[in-house]
């Protein structure tokens, strides 16, 4: 089953994704302790580090097939429930996905496979029930495992010589401006809250949140929502008056780390896009309502130019 490009430019639905900028200089002030002195050579060294890790990551998924339960062959054959690559063999095997949610592999006599660098021969489990999915299948250079969104399961399949991969345009960055790294203070809730956050395939994950960050930008007192992914450790998906224009449409993301006074640190020349800015098969929160931004960030990660 091959899926359609996800959504772009929603910004009218009120869950969570990330956006930043590219370009004029803000006219904050920016925090005057601990810029380190080779500041702009930290955030290069650290867009380097996030251009090799999507490279490997994002940018050779080459397809993402919805899983329900039931059996599929699959291999390069238009007669294979799943079509996954033209360089695999016709036949590679059979997936099947029980009612439980446990996901296994079978492969054809014959064929090599490879699973947690092992050569597969009898049945393999790619996913437990209410467990989190397991190791790659390799065949060739081809990869596939399983994927979750939501509450839905699929197969994503990784391909190095197929298009997406090939034709990828690379990654389009702002200049470094130390003016886009701004203090922010830490707002808690009264109590940490739960959000149910749809991405770019309408399903739903659930993200935790302890309060809101509130910092200065262009004049104005902004405020965002990060999702806490461990302690002390902020996680921001967002979109502001840049995006669809300078960056990409549906947002952008970015970390920062939690200061034992309350603050933490904002440096949107760090801010960067969801994969889903240059893939249509891999899935993406999408902002909060409250997470759009009345302001351009014209800092960090432009939009794709494919």
């Amino acid at each position: 089953m091959r899926i359609p490009r996800p959504l772009a430019g929603v910004a009218a639905l009120s869950l969570v994704l990330l956006a930043a900028g590219c370009g004029d200089r803000a006219t904050v002030e920016t925090p005057a302790a601990g810029l380190p002195e080779d500041y702009v050579a930290s955030v290069q060294a650290w867009r380097d580090r996030h251009e090799e890790d999507y490279r490997r990551e994002y940018v050779t998924i080459a397809g993402l097939h919805l899983l329900e339960p039931g059996a599929y062959t699959i291999g390069s054959s238009p007669g294979n429930r799943l079509v996954i690559s033209p360089r695999v063999p016709p036949v590679t095997g059979r997936v099947t996905v029980d009612d439980d949610g446990r996901v296994r592999y079978e492969p054809l006599p014959g064929v090599s496979v490879l699973f947690e660098d092992a050569p597969v021969e009898g049945p393999v489990i790619l996913k437990e029930p209410d467990g989190s999915p397991g190791g790659e299948l390799v065949i060739g250079n081809v990869r596939v495992v399983v994927h979750e969104s939501g509450e839905r399961l699929w197969l994503r399949v990784r391909d190095p010589e197929a298009e997406l991969a090939t034709g990828f345009q690379g990654f389009s960055w702002s200049p470094i401006d130390p003016a886009y790294r701004v203090a922010g203070r830490f707002v808690p809730d009264p109590e940490p809250r739960t959000f149910q956050v749809v991405n770019t395939f309408n399903d739903l994950t659930t993200y935790t949140s302890q309060g809101v960050v509130e910092f200065e930008l262009h004049g104005q007192t902004l405020r965002l929502r990060p999702f806490t992914t461990r302690p002390g450790r902020f996680y921001f998906v967002f979109r502001d008056a840049s995006s669809g224009g300078e960056t990409y449409a549906t947002g952008r993301f970015l970390y920062s780390d939690l200061l034992e006074d309350g603050t933490t640190v904002l440096d949107f020349n760090q801010a960067y896009n969801p994969p889903c800015a240059f893939n249509p098969y891999t899935t993406c929160p999408i902002p909060l309502k409250e997470n759009v931004l009345p302001v351009k960030i014209l800092a960090g990660e432009r939009d794709y130019a494919g």
